[in-house]
């Protein structure tokens, strides 16, 4: 199953580049307070809530409502964005940068997002291609991001 979406909200100028998962640096929040699972669930980037958080990987994640939160929290390896968020196509190059939660695809049951629509369009051109590069990649990218 394969979902895109167009939403866009700019480059995410404010998520630090030096975290294991993407986090916007003035709220401390995961993927910029979007909610992990509403890209299964609603096929849509959704802003999660305040009264639905939960911390993985040292980091807060938000969410629309408790069954979301629920779902994440018994299985967040299935639900959070592959590369912590970091856009696919950058680490196939050797790169951390960011991913925009407005611009994702859903693939192989895992969720991918993007720094932007063109690398969204790369990814999509060789998904297998870009991705067994961002595999070999990440070892060393992810070394140099801050546990």
């Amino acid at each position: 199953m394969l979902m895109l979406s167009s939403l866009w909200l700019g480059p995410p100028a404010s998520a630090a580049t030096t975290e294991r998962v993407v986090t916007d640096r003035h709220s401390g929040l995961a993927i910029s307070g979007f909610d992990p699972v509403a890209y299964f669930v609603e096929r849509a980037a959704v802003e999660g809530r305040a009264e639905y958080e939960y911390t993985y990987a040292g980091t807060v994640w938000r969410f629309r409502n408790p069954g979301n939160r629920n779902a994440f929290a018994d299985n967040p390896t299935v639900y959070a964005p592959v590369f912590g968020g970091y856009d696919p196509v950058g680490i196939a190059r050797g790169v951390s940068r960011p991913g925009n939660p407005g611009l994702f695809a859903v693939m192989g049951g895992r969720v991918f997002l993007f720094y932007s629509e063109t690398a969204r369009d790369k990814f999509m051109a060789d998904p297998v291609g870009v991705l067994t590069e961002a595999q070999n990649h990440w070892p060393q990218v992810r070394a140099g991001l801050t546990p």
